[in-house]
């Protein structure tokens, strides 16, 4: 039978901006005369750089929430790409889609001459692969910044995060990443409870993204090897991370958000059992690693996609009064014995909206909020984790720290570029550049 005293909280969004450091850091905003929005302003251009589905509909959040939002240029690789999410931008939000012939762009420089344009803020939607330099770009340039999650693949890209990271702070822009989890009542209040001791000391806790398989797009006739990879940038690892950096690097940020910390290291293992055809790149399908915080705290996480699998995506922590379950539809914390010490569900909350009305909100109040640390720190636990599993060796935080990874080609253009082999453990190395990974 359940406990009946039960915290079975109502919508409660906390704060994520202290008012006194927001003061300070609006204050500073205005002395320094560097800022790319006038605060209570009531219009705001916004750019889309990426017009895939996830920027199509970080396009459409955008526009939701807030009032005074307009979509005023777009950019994406590919022109089919960029009308398809043109036109269902119009269908969707009609007149408050400005976008000219003239401020939409392709090519790998398109997000330049979208950043240039006459915006706000820019959405950054592509391939985390490109993150790094086009967050770099948009910081420099002025603008405040939605990035989606993950913000890099290797430890080159990470750098880069936290540099431009840090230059937000000294022009007082906004940054906002695309964690919806942070931004669910199920996940906020139950954190919150964690963090109030409610299960007592953290000793344990588990993390699953297991779920099926995802789009696979076909190699046409005279398809280069460079449009084939980004347009199947999924399956790629300069390109996506894997799909334990893309896809579970929301379970792995709840973790980070949960325990306060990186971890210290990790040993992992993983593979590829259901897509072994070259068709699927050389990513693997499978990962479980066990990452060790402070204290020899173990997390286990797993993630896999494969076809006609149960499903689990969740997260549990254990501790010395409770256990919590996290889970996108709800969640629920039990004593040892059982008992409800807490539930909360889901209700009328749309995460994907809020990152952007928070984004606009922090713009328009010259308070500026910054979540780059955070997520970039959520992708390197994730990279840290396929690491280990991709060389076959148990490794540290310092060690990826100061690793020399750098996976991105320096130059893109389209053209002959052989995909890197599977990796291999006990072969592939933690150290290794795009060519060297490519073999060549």
């Amino acid at each position: 039978m359940e406990d009946t005293n039960v915290r079975n909280t109502g919508l409660t969004r906390r704060r994520f901006i202290q008012s006194s450091a927001a003061a300070a850091g609006a204050s500073a905003l205005m002395r320094s005369g560097n800022f790319a929005y006038g605060a209570g302003s009531d219009a705001m251009r916004v750019g889309l750089v990426g017009c895939g589905g996830r920027g199509t509909g970080a396009a459409v959040n955008a526009v939701e929430a807030a009032e005074g939002i307009e979509v005023y240029a777009m950019g994406d690789l590919f022109e089919d790409r960029l009308e398809d999410s043109r036109r269902r931008l119009q269908e969707h939000i009609g007149d408050r889609l400005n976008v000219t012939d003239e401020r939409t762009f392709t090519g790998f420089d398109n997000y330049r001459h979208v950043i240039d344009s006459d915006v706000e803020y820019v959405i950054l939607a592509t391939p985390p692969g490109f993150r790094p330099v086009q967050f770099r770009y948009a910081v420099e340039s002025g603008k405040h910044v939605f990035m989606e999650k993950p913000t890099q693949v290797d430890v080159a890209g990470y750098r880069s995060i936290i540099e431009a990271g840090e230059l937000a702070d000294e022009k007082g822009l906004s940054v906002v990443a695309g964690t919806l989890y942070r931004r669910q009542p199920s996940f906020m209040d139950a954190v919150a409870e964690i963090h109030g001791g409610l299960i007592g000391e953290i000793t344990g806790a588990y993390a699953y993204y297991m779920t099926g398989p995802i789009w696979l797009r076909p190699r046409l006739p005279g398809m280069s090897d460079m449009e084939w990879q980004c347009r199947n940038w999924y399956y790629f690892t300069w390109l996506s991370g894997d799909h334990i950096v893309e896809q579970f690097v929301h379970n792995l940020d709840v973790i980070q958000w949960v325990m306060g910390q990186v971890p210290e290291r990790a040993i992992g293992m993983g593979g590829r059992l259901s897509r072994v055809d070259p068709s699927y790149g050389h990513i693997y399908d499978h990962f479980s690693v066990e990452y060790a915080f402070s204290g020899d705290v173990r997390v286990e996480a797993k993630c896999r996609q494969f076809e006609g699998a149960t499903g689990r995506v969740t997260n549990r922590i254990v501790g010395t009064k409770g256990v919590a379950d996290l889970h996108p539809d709800s969640s629920i914390i039990r004593s040892h014995d059982g008992g409800v010490l807490f539930r909360r569900s889901e209700k009328g909350n749309n995460a994907y909206v809020v990152e952007h009305t928070d984004l606009i909100a922090a713009i328009r109040a010259g308070q500026p909020v910054n979540e780059t640390r955070q997520i970039a720190d959520s992708t390197m636990i994730a990279v840290l984790g396929r690491e280990s599993a991709y060389t076959g060796q148990q490794l540290t935080w310092e060690d990826m720290l100061t690793a020399d990874m750098d996976l991105v080609p320096n130059t893109l253009s389209f053209g002959d570029m052989p995909p890197a082999p599977v990796p291999a453990p006990g072969r592939t190395r933690l150290n290794r550049s795009f060519l060297a990974s490519a073999g060549e």
